[in-house]
Parts: C-alpha cells; sequence; structure tokens
C-alpha cells in the first residue's frame, strides 16, 4: 500500500509503490512547481536519491522528503559535466545499491532529455524503471507567455525542434527545406547559438521573411523573458546579440507562425505581458 506524504495523498490517488532498487525517469516540468504532476510529488516524497539536471528549479528539489540524498547531474554546454555514459551508469549502480532512484528532468524526460537513452540502460542492466511524462517547454512556456501553441484560426500543427545535436551543431540530418515547408509552426529548442544559421535554413528553404517569431527565456519561472513577436528575418544577428549572449545557457524557445495578421500579433504580445504579470511573480 502506497505510504501517505506531506506533499499528496498517495494511497488516496492508487498512486504505484516507489519501489527498492528501482528507478524512476521524472519530468518536473519547465520550471513552475505547481506545474509538478502528483507522481513527481510522489517520487520526491519516497526517493531515497533524487539525481537531478540543471534545468530543475531550485524550489522543485526543496520539496525532496527529509534524509533524501540530492546529486547534481547536470549538463550545461561548455562548462564540464557528467557525461551520459557516466550518467547511465551512476544510476544503474544506485539502483543495484537497493535505493529508491528519482531521476528529475527538466520539462519530459523524453523530449530532448535523453530519457530514452538511460531508459535503455537501465533496461539492458535489468533495473526496472517508469517513465513518468513532465509538461515539456515548447507547450508549458509558451502558454505562460500567452501564446497557444496551436489555434484553429491559424494552425492545426506543430513541429518541436533541437537546436543542436551531439556534437553542439545545427543538425544536419534534418531535411530543413522540408521542415521549411511544414508545420505552420515551429518550436525551437535550446537554439540560442544556432539562431543565425537555422534562420538563414529556413529562409532557404521557402520560409516566409515576414513570419513573426518570440524568443522565450526561462519559461515559467520569476525571471521569465518573452519579446513581442517580430519578423523571422529582421535583425536575427543584433537580436541575439542582445537578447541571448547572456542568456545562452539557457535554452530558449523559438516560436515561427506563418501568416498571422499583424493586428492580431500585436494583441498576442499584450496578452502574453497580462499573463506573465497574474503567474509570475516572485515567490
Amino acid at each position: 500500500m502506497a505510504r501517505r506524504s506531506l506533499l499528496i495523498d498517495s494511497a488516496l490517488l492508487g498512486l504505484p509503490e516507489f519501489d527498492t532498487g528501482s528507478v524512476w525517469l521524472v519530468g518536473a516540468g519547465p520550471g513552475d512547481p505547481g506545474l509538478l504532476s502528483a507522481l513527481a510529488l510522489h517520487a520526491l516524497a519516497h526517493a531515497d536519491l533524487v539525481v537531478y539536471d540543471a534545468l530543475v528549479d531550485r524550489r522543485i528539489l526543496r520539496l525532496a522528503r527529509p534524509g533524501g540524498a540530492l546529486e547534481d547531474a547536470g549538463k550545461r554546454g561548455g562548462r564540464p559535466s557528467p557525461s551520459q555514459p557516466d550518467i547511465s551508469a551512476r544510476l544503474i549502480r544506485l539502483a543495484q545499491a537497493g535505493n529508491r532512484v528519482l531521476r528529475l528532468k527538466g520539462g519530459d524526460p523524453c523530449v530532448f532529455g535523453r530519457g530514452g537513452e538511460e531508459a535503455l540502460a537501465l533496461a539492458a542492466a535489468g533495473v526496472p524503471f517508469r517513465i513518468v511524462p513532465g509538461i515539456t517547454a515548447g507547450i508549458g512556456g509558451l502558454a505562460y507567455a500567452g501564446i497557444p501553441v496551436t489555434h484553429r484560426e491559424t494552425n492545426s500543427a506543430v513541429t518541436f525542434l533541437t537546436g543542436h545535436d551531439s556534437e553542439g551543431e545545427v543538425p544536419g540530418a534534418l531535411d530543413w527545406d522540408a521542415i521549411a515547408r511544414g508545420a505552420p509552426v515551429l518550436v525551437l529548442y535550446m537554439a540560442s547559438r544556432s539562431l543565425p544559421n537555422i534562420v538563414t535554413r529556413l529562409l532557404a528553404g521557402g520560409r516566409r521573411p515576414d513570419e513573426p517569431v518570440a524568443i522565450i527565456s526561462k519559461a515559467t519561472t520569476p525571471r521569465q523573458q518573452s519579446d513581442d513577436p517580430h519578423p523571422i528575418g529582421a535583425g536575427v544577428d543584433a537580436r541575439r546579440d542582445r537578447s541571448c549572449r547572456d542568456r545562452c545557457s539557457d535554452p530558449l524557445y523559438h516560436r515561427h507562425r506563418r501568416g498571422r495578421p499583424a493586428a492580431r500579433r500585436a494583441r498576442l504580445g499584450r496578452r502574453a505581458r497580462t499573463t506573465e504579470a497574474r503567474f509570475l511573480k516572485p515567490p
């Protein structure tokens, strides 16, 4: 029977037992602790060790149970950090030692979060695991900026892309021409350093230069920053230098919308500022 905790009534909700010797790969959402799922709170209340990513909000880490150990496994571009094989091996060792191991990842563990790689390693080692989805920043971050990821008047499809590959470069295996002609909305993760190159490829593939783009940083946190939509082809390099240089260690979410009238774009920008004022007051 699941134990009751101060965070959540696990028994009332019928949540599964967090067994010793197992690993839960849990999405912590984009930042706001209020976006945690019931299963994520349940895992925090029972884990012996929490192995967390750099993007997990510190307020969420404070929800770990008393006596639970916290272990930083954050990976940040250009900084010393553990390799992915090392992280996977560490999870296996901790679980095989009889611990309840919570692998806590920003956003969703399987949306550009390498959760699939860790799950494969755990399965190969015979370690039981559970994947708990989280709200990915490409949806939650846009919502907190007042931007719906879909809207029946303008778009019925969306494409999520990573801004860099495993080598830190613009993904070369993608068909950028097809992407440029595809979904009305593109959401790019971790693209601050590669944005000018990506924009050049999209424009070369036929994307319209007057399409608006919004840049969101530190989504759903008290430090969230977002720009009013501006044309994708206007001042990309200057905007990157002004807005992204000091924040490039954080993933940015870029949204390109096709064919939205200028007046409607303006209303969208005003709505974004209202949403931030309402939801993102510092604690």
